[in-house]
Parts: structure tokens; sequence; C-alpha cells
């Protein structure tokens, strides 16, 4: 009789030829459990998504009450479902920036895909412009935003009309002209490491948006909901965009994505021709009961404000020789080592020894650390001093060698 592990490798698709393999048993609030009763703190939230922690009962709550009316009845935008009707209300109430108009999907990727089309379609323009070392997603439209060739040579051709610039240079904004539908870009850029705005970029890509008529797309699947100590990075950096991006977090552990846009925006969708975009799942009233009960628990509670409090304590107990720089804003931090041979012993060590914490697709010498944000000074604590045994164990690895 093979193993759950050996059934894994023989039937279910991996994304890399060395899997992790972590057998997971059950999740709760800060903690991951194996098969093997081994208990894990988890700093990295299954890349920004528990952000209120495993089985947050809020959450659970609310999906369970949903199962008991309905699931899915029809292809999303025929039928009025009440949890979609509640999170668009308690969202744009929220947000109280005129982008009033919230259209749900199922992942992070298809609202970059969306958004493209829409940018496209109300602007009647062609090109999107894109930043360096983002990532966006791994559909076609998604992956074509991509700069780096090593990833998506095997996939070409992508989608045409796509230019990049590099975050954070405001000489490259010329780039952004009258031919552009709009610009693609992260308020805080995740996979290179965790790249805050500097010296007010963003009202400037702003500034030129208006310009040129462009449309100002931020993707805020990762720094949404609370993630960088404000409910979304945009009122962070004082800044509001055309189009607003979320998912991860958004359905506290259930898959939904959205984009949001204020409703003329919005409506080119809607006419010449007629469902311009249309899905399945997307919105599903199970996983967008899970998002409402997200929302509010992070309004009610204001979770997310003790976020920049946790942040400066970390920061303060990660003190350690093989550190070169510590990049952040708010839970959503990049640790860049002095060595890049030093980080798989980091990583790795950290998981042995009771911490799951991941890499970046394009920092070879940083590890990532989005913990959810209900994390306590104790857990912060007993994170930090995992980590700090994981470097001292790299840093003699290597000085081994």
């Amino acid at each position: 009789m093979p193993s759950i592990r050996e059934l894994y490798i023989s039937h279910v698709a991996q994304t890399s030829e060395i899997p992790l393999m972590l057998e997971i048993e059950r999740a709760e609030g800060m903690y991951i459990y194996s098969a093997e009763g081994k208990r894990y703190l988890d700093l990295n939230s299954g890349i920004s998504v528990s952000s209120l922690g495993h089985r947050h009962p809020n959450v659970i709550n609310a999906v369970k009450n949903q199962l008991d009316k309905y699931l899915h009845t029809m292809v999303y935008g025929e039928h009025i479902h009440t949890p979609q009707v509640a999170f668009a209300e308690l969202l744009t109430q929220t947000l109280d920036n005129g982008l009033d108009s919230v259209y749900y999907l199922s992942s992070g990727t298809e609202s970059v895909e969306g958004a493209m089309k829409l940018a496209r379609k109300h602007t009647g323009r062609y090109n999107v412009v894109a930043c360096s070392s983002a990532y966006h997603g791994s559909t076609m439209g998604s992956e074509s935003l991509r700069s780096d060739d090593e990833f998506t040579r095997s996939f070409l051709p992508g989608v045409p009309g796509v230019r990049h610039i590099d975050f954070n240079d405001e000489s490259q904004l010329s780039k952004i002209d009258e031919d552009t539908a709009c610009i693609i870009l992260e308020p805080v850029q995740a996979e290179g490491g965790v790249i805050p705005p500097e010296d007010n970029y963003l009202q400037k890509v702003r500034k030129r948006c208006d310009e040129v008529g462009a449309l100002m797309v931020l993707d805020e699947i990762q720094t949404g909901f609370g993630r960088t100590g404000y409910l979304f990075a945009h009122k962070k950096y004082d800044v509001v965009p055309d189009i607003l991006l979320m998912g991860k977090a958004m359905g506290g552990g259930m898959p939904v994505s959205a984009f949001v846009a204020p409703k003329e925006i919005m409506m080119a969708l809607a006419k010449k021709p007629m469902l311009g975009h249309i899905t399945t799942f997307g919105g599903h009233p199970a996983c967008v009961a899970a998002a409402h009960a997200t929302l509010q628990t992070l309004t009610d509670e204001e979770i997310y404000k003790d976020v920049l409090r946790k942040e400066a304590l970390i920061r303060s107990k990660l003190k350690h020789p093989i550190i070169k720089e510590i990049r952040s804003s708010g839970l959503m931090m990049g640790v860049e080592l002095t060595r890049r041979k030093y980080l798989k012993h980091v990583v790795n060590h950290t998981i042995k020894n009771g911490a799951v914490i991941d890499y970046f697709l394009f920092n070879n010498k940083s590890f990532r650390l989005a913990p959810p944000l209900i994390i306590n000074d104790e857990q912060i604590e007993e994170g930090c001093n995992i980590l700090l045994a994981a470097m001292d164990y790299a840093r003699f690895k290597y000085t081994k060698r």
C-alpha cells in the first residue's frame, strides 16, 4: 500500500523537482501541525494569505452559515448573492475614495487579467507598462508582465504590448505615454525582496498617469488587508489608483480575489460588447462570506493597527552578523544575508526547528517573513530565536567549509 507521500509524488503535479513535502495534519491560529505531530510556527502565512491565522473562528462560522443556505447557483453577475453585496458595501465604505465597484474572481492572477482587459477597453489603448522584478501571477497575461527571461522564455510568445520600467526610478516614467492603457505595479515590490517606494514614487506615477490619460493599477494582492500596517498600502503611501487589485488575505484562507474601480470605469466591461469579462466561480458565496468576515474582523478589532509595533519589535530582535539588511513595510519583510550561500541553510534549519519561512522569486540572498497579523510578542520571541539559531548554524556551516 503506497503512502500518502508516494501517492502525492505520483499523482499531484509539483511546481519544482524539490517540493518541501511537509505533510499537513491540521492548522490552528499561528501554528501548522504535521502528520508526525510536529508543530511549526507559521512565519509565512502561505505567502501573506492567512493574515488572521489559520481557521479564525469568525471566518469558519461565516463559511458554515453560508453552507447552510446555498453554494453556486449561476455564473457570477446573473444572480444577486447576499455575501457579494455585503462585502462590496463594507469594502467600498472602508475605502471611501471613489473605488466603488467590485468585480469578484477566484485568484490574484485573474484580477490582473481582468484589470488589463478593463484598462484596454476603457482607454481604447493597447500598451501596458509593468515594473521589472515584479510578479503578478502565472496566467498568460500576468506572465507577460514579468521582465525576467529565465521564467518567461519557455512560454513565449506572451501577450504583446508590455513595456518595463524599474521600480523607484522616476526617470523612466516617460515610458508611460499617450499610447499606454495602464501601468500595473505593486505599492511595495514583493518578490524582489520587499522593496518599498522611495521619494514619493507612487505619487509621481499617479501624476504621470493623469498627464497622459493612462490608468494606474495597483496590485495589492500581497499588501492588502492590513499587511503593511494600513488596511491597504495605497492609504499608507497616500495615493489612489484607478483600479485596485486584491486577493490572498482577502478570504481568510478561502480562494477569492477582486479588482475594484469606479463604476464608470467598470461599466466598460458591460457594454459593446456586453459580457466583456465573465467567470464561473468568481465571487463564490462561501468564499465571499469568508472575505466579509475577514474584513469585518480586521476593521472591528483593528488588528492591523498593531502591525507597525510588531514590525519594529521583530527588527529590534533580528540582529546577527550575517544579516546585511532588513527591508519591510509592516509585517511584509525581506531579510537579506551577507552571502547567498547562507540562505538555504537558514531556510532549511528554520523549518527543521519548527518555524516556516520562504524564499523570494527575484532575490537569492533574502528570505521572506510574513507572519499572520495576529502574532503576539511571545510568538515573535519564539520565531526570532529560531531564526537566530538558524543563522548561527548557517555561519558555522559556511566557515567550516
